[in-house]
């Protein structure tokens, strides 16, 4: 181990723990989307090839610590419908990480987070269209293969969750625990066939760690918040993933 660690350079170790610290803070207060704001940094700093192992890694180490401070606001009826398919679709993923091309999904997804700035107007809606239960089962197998390829598909379940009625610390505190499941499917898939090695555990531990920062400083920043206030966060950050989406997307496509 510790000739692990004497091969990563203390600042690439400290920037990825205030890379963390800054992305999950934004998560917690916009329910989600603290991976996919990291893809970008980590693309130029680690390499394509590296940050969704390293992304998943990272959250899944932070995520006991947000399951923990929102444990009474946990909807357990939609952990249910959701879980099971989403650890499937996140093994079935690490299996074909290196064989699918996504692009066409990502450019999709990337749209639709954009319209969400449209479908809730600006904010004011509290509801843009009817969602059951039942549609966390085919979200979950959606949204784990493909967050598992990328690194971060979480702000595609919010406009389901609020739509179905879940807002505030309910949509953060019942995602936490989806995504402690989908991250313990996606960390034990890329271990099984290959894609985490020493290095990378390393580079996942500095981002989890200041993740976990994160999620305290922005637990005492969302119960100041009002509903609106952070409805009107999370649909900022559901259009910038959408933009970073859509970008990579056609990046990948056409470049």
């Amino acid at each position: 181990m510790p000739e692990l660690f004497s091969e990563i350079s203390v600042w690439l170790f400290l920037a990825l723990f205030l890379l963390g610290s800054a992305t999950f803070t934004l998560s917690t207060i916009s329910g989600g989307g603290g991976a996919m704001m990291q893809i970008p940094i980590l693309n130029f700093l680690i390499g394509t090839s590296q940050t969704a192992p390293v992304i998943n890694l990272g959250a899944f180490i932070s995520r006991p610590t947000r399951i923990l401070i929102f444990w009474k606001y946990i909807n357990w009826k939609v952990f249910w419908y959701f879980v099971p398919p989403a650890m499937f679709g996140a093994l079935l993923a690490a299996w074909l990480f290196s064989e699918v091309k996504i692009y066409w999904i990502q450019i999709f997804v990337g749209l639709f987070l954009i319209s969400t700035i449209f479908q809730y107007g600006f904010g004011k809606k509290d509801r843009s269209f009817r969602v059951e239960l039942w549609y966390f089962i085919p979200l979950g197998l959606f949204v784990s293969i493909v967050g598992t390829f990328t690194g971060g598909m979480g702000p595609i379940l919010n406009p389901f969750l609020l739509n179905a009625g879940i807002d505030k610390e309910y949509l953060v505190g019942t995602k936490a625990a989806q995504s402690f499941f989908l991250g313990l499917a996606q960390v034990s898939g890329y271990v099984y066939f290959g894609l985490l090695d020493g290095k990378l555990w390393i580079l996942g531990l500095a981002l989890g760690l200041g993740a976990i920062v994160g999620n305290l400083i922005g637990k005492w920043l969302l119960f100041r918040m009002s509903k609106l206030a952070f409805r009107r966060w999370l649909i900022t950050i559901m259009v910038i993933s959408g933009i970073v989406l859509l970008i990579k997307g056609i990046d990948t496509a056409f470049l």
